[in-house]
């Protein structure tokens, strides 16, 4: 059974993460929120006919306080969900300690539920609940819904979306540093539509859609999102 569980565990590292632990939404979500916020910001700033140096000092501020937003809020609700999980697996494992013959009924019914006839499910329930890992792994996948090997880093989720978000507000900042006035608005325009049509088509390609239909809509929704 370990060796098993160790080819299956191979299995899984060589699919890939499905990004279900949280990190690879948070960076989505933030470079996106992170470029079309700041891009309003600074666009409201030069459209008042601001100093360029102000422009930049707003956007640093947005940036700033955007990435530190994002980050603290991505931990707080990531740790909710994940003691949330814990809590739900802490008292799965007890059931199954405390509760051996109904959880093992609920193995047979679990079984029988993926097409494994009658006598076999029977015959197979007692070897699982002999190994209480592999029988909390079971229960958590079929009755809880969870993968225990996702549950999601609060940590990982808050540094990807700090990240994420000075990474998308620095695109249309940039052009404000390096070039004057209305030379710098423009790139930062097409700089900002190019980078979210980007995004979007990678995070298409990591689905399997077609590039072109991702990066449309996130230059669609981009555009919708900005003031």
């Amino acid at each position: 059974m370990a060796q098993a569980r160790r080819e299956l565990a191979e299995i899984r590292r060589h699919h890939g993460s499905s990004g279900r632990s949280g990190s690879l939404r948070a960076a989505v979500f933030g470079i996106n929120d992170g470029l079309v916020s700041n891009f309003s910001l600074v666009l409201g700033m030069a459209g008042a006919n601001l100093d360029t140096h102000v422009v930049v000092l707003a956007g640093v501020a947005g940036l700033v306080a955007g990435a530190c937003s994002m980050a603290a809020g991505e931990y707080v609700s990531m740790k909710v969900q994940r003691e949330v999980f814990e809590g739900a697996l802490a008292l799965e494992r007890s059931e199954l300690r405390d509760e051996a013959e109904d959880e093992q009924h609920e193995v047979e019914v679990i079984l029988r539920a993926q097409g494994v006839p009658l006598d076999d499910a029977k015959r197979i329930a007692p070897q699982v609940m002999a190994n209480p890992e592999v029988a909390l792994d079971l229960m958590a996948r079929q009755e809880l819904g969870l993968d225990p090997d996702e549950l999601g880093s609060p940590t990982g989720a808050a540094l990807s979306s700090f990240g994420s978000f000075s990474v998308g507000a620095l695109i249309p900042l940039l052009p404000f540093v390096l070039l004057p006035g209305l030379r710098g608005l423009g790139v930062a325009i097409g700089l900002s539509g190019l980078a979210l049509f980007i995004v979007g088509a990678a995070a298409a390609n990591l689905s399997g859609r077609p590039a072109v239909f991702g990066g449309g809509r996130m230059l669609l929704i981009g555009r919708r999102r900005r003031p």
